[in-house]
């Protein structure tokens, strides 16, 4: 019997494959609540904690910080579902695919899970098809990194007027609402993320561009919900406000990666090490532009990435979502 050493991924295009890499600062406008892990009704935000340097100390093994946390895999949760829920007329593009959540199609000419990765773990009969789909794994090729906020804010707590699972009073039930108390994250915490493609065509991180910029506002586990991307200048531009973020596109990583250490709790700190790394190509620091580029390596940084990423959810809406919106009057 001959052994298969191909990758499995079907090559649905003749088009080249890169990496890409999008790294960007998060800004929580207003105050959010990320639930605790997988907990159902648990009021409290999820932190982590980062250990801080003893720089030769004995502690007491309790030292450390504790900070507000957007969880990686949450992030990546709400990106497919910007995806599933894309409209395409008066459909969405999930029920167009027969692809959904828990139940995803796991086919790799999906749009969705060639990118996100599919599971099904036995066979599986799907109302409108004629046969059972077949135990499968496809392996994402998009990872999601980051979350931990930068400043040191501790999660404020506020009283609510009615318990999160209880929708509806009968009538004949007492209408006084039941206190209760949830944790959020503070306003104006910065968030540093990151997404990682490996080996896709440009059509293949449109769906990926598109997932980012969609969730962006739809961020959180309860109401309100949203973030933005962080404006302010210093980044290209130093007279201008402009968005910090940063897109690759390469075959070599030959760019230092805007990755922002963890235990930093100074936004002005962390801003720097976030620029000295934007504008390092090839171990050496370039002069602050929007563009940089070195053979296949091309980096997009500020109003030229988010320019960058348009031109991705453009050809995204026009290449799978097929819809030619008018605006009504």
């Amino acid at each position: 019997m001959a052994i298969n050493v191909k990758s499995g991924l079907e090559n649905y295009s003749d088009k080249p494959r890169f990496h890409f890499d999008i790294y960007a600062i998060l800004e929580g406008g207003q105050e959010l609540f990320f639930g605790h892990e997988t907990q159902v009704n648990v009021n409290i935000v999820e932190t982590v904690t980062i250990p801080t340097p003893s720089n030769g100390e004995e502690t007491n093994g309790d030292d450390g910080l504790e900070k507000c946390y957007i969880s990686p895999t949450k992030r990546r949760g709400v990106e497919r579902r910007a995806l599933i829920w894309a409209p395409t007329g008066n459909g969405l593009l999930g029920d167009s695919l027969n692809c959904g959540i828990p139940h995803t199609c796991s086919k790799a000419e999906c749009p969705i899970c060639r990118v996100f990765g599919g599971l099904i773990t036995s066979k599986t009969k799907v109302e409108g098809e004629s046969e059972e789909r077949p135990a499968t794994t496809l392996i994402g090729r998009l990872t999601h990194s980051g979350g931990v906020a930068i400043q040191e804010l501790s999660p404020e707590e506020k009283q609510r007027a009615m318990h999160p699972s209880m929708i509806r009073k009968a009538p004949e039930s007492d209408p006084t609402p039941t206190p209760f108390k949830r944790e959020y994250n503070q306003p104006g915490l910065l968030y540093p993320v990151y997404n990682h493609c490996l080996s896709m065509t440009e059509t293949e991180f449109s769906a990926v561009a598109y997932a980012f910029m969609g969730a962006l506002a739809r961020l959180g586990a309860g109401n309100p919900k949203g973030v933005k991307i962080y404006d302010a200048p210093d980044l290209a531009k130093e007279d201008a406000e402009e968005p910090w973020i940063v897109v690759d596109k390469y075959l070599a990583p030959l760019g230092k990666r805007p990755v922002v250490s963890p235990t930093i709790t100074d936004v002005k700190m962390a801003k720097e090490q976030f620029k000295n790394a934007a504008f390092s190509v090839r171990g050496s620091a370039q002069e602050p532009a929007s563009e940089l580029t070195e053979g296949n390596f091309h980096r997009y940084i500020g109003d030229a990435a988010i320019a960058k990423l348009s031109e991705y959810l453009i050809e995204f809406e026009k290449g799978e979502l097929n819809v030619d919106a008018e605006i009504g009057n």
